[in-house]
């Protein structure tokens, strides 16, 4: 292992031990900080602490001219600032060198929802199946209470309040949340608990050999079910999320508490919604007021 790799390597076990980063996003920053590695070995830069500013600038800049987009550019600069800072914090550094550096811009992409009709169409799964009342509550509780993948990948029992209606969530870098669930959500996950008869600690929606289940196997089952429900475009977990989010907002209007609902440690990642709420009634207003069509 070179001195470049066993820093990374350090860092990356920092963050899944102290910031209890998931598995997905340390495997995201692993392969944005190799990346640097690779280059720096090929460029003859042997050691973090000789790489400067104009060098990381070259190394961006041909990431770039090798096609990477401007979402994953800043992706990728992110996870060295965060890097860089790691080894400041620790001396192993002078100055940041990502200080100041950008990526360039990106279009924003606003995320894909469904309307209300079509999220009751997706989680009113059958219950009759072998499976039937996991999925009908896994789906339940995407949509009633905004979960990340990883966050229903890993909810045990004993964080579930069904008497209250509650969820208590372990979110991004640790930070814990209680989230409200709704009556549709508590009726699926009561069903399935008697049917599991679970221990407090045991996983809500174990895997096989009765660990918590995979996220890979719930996106192949989200699409299996989207599909057995006649529902034909891209469906996967995060969609039901962002349709909560959507949801919510346009019924409330209250910014913050979306933002307190999903766990964002900023803001500006909740503003999304705002857009995708203002095409919602972009949309309305277009198709009700009479002076609102431009004349062809």
């Amino acid at each position: 292992m070179s001195v470049l790799t066993a820093s990374i390597e350090a860092f990356l076990g920092y963050l899944a031990v102290e910031r209890r980063m998931s598995v997905h996003t340390i495997s995201n920053y692993r392969r944005d900080l190799l990346a640097l590695a690779e280059w720096m070995e090929a460029s003859g830069i042997a050691s973090f602490r000789a790489l400067q500013g104009e060098q990381l600038r070259s190394f961006i800049a041909s990431e770039h001219r090798r096609g990477l987009s401007g979402v994953s550019l800043q992706r990728r600069l992110s996870a060295l600032r965060s890097f860089f800072q790691h080894l400041l914090k620790h001396g192993e550094l002078a100055g940041n060198p990502a200080q100041g550096l950008r990526a360039p811009k990106a279009p924003r992409k606003l995320p894909q929802v469904l309307d209300a009709d079509e999220a009751a169409q997706l989680v009113e799964v059958p219950t009759d199946g072998a499976l039937g009342r996991r999925d009908r509550a896994m789906l339940e509780l995407f949509y009633s209470s905004g979960l990340r993948l990883s966050e229903l990948c890993g909810l045990r029992w004993r964080e579930l309040d069904l008497a209250d209606g509650l969820v208590r969530v372990n979110g991004k870098g640790g930070r814990m949340r209680v989230v409200p669930v709704g009556s549709h959500a508590l009726s699926a996950l009561n069903e399935w608990r008697e049917e599991s008869a679970p221990a407090l600690d045991a996983p809500v929606f174990p895997g096989r050999g009765g660990g918590p289940i995979t996220p890979r196997a719930i996106q192949l089952r989200v699409r299996h079910l989207a599909q057995q429900q006649g529902i034909w475009k891209r469906i996967y977990p995060h969609l039901l999320r962002h349709s909560f989010a959507s949801h919510v907002l346009e019924s409330s209007g209250d910014l913050r508490g979306v933002q307190e609902l999903l766990g964002h440690a900023d803001i500006a990642t909740t503003q999304i919604y705002t857009h995708l709420d203002f095409q919602h009634l972009a949309k309305v207003y277009d198709a009700a007021h009479p002076r609102a069509k431009r004349r062809p």
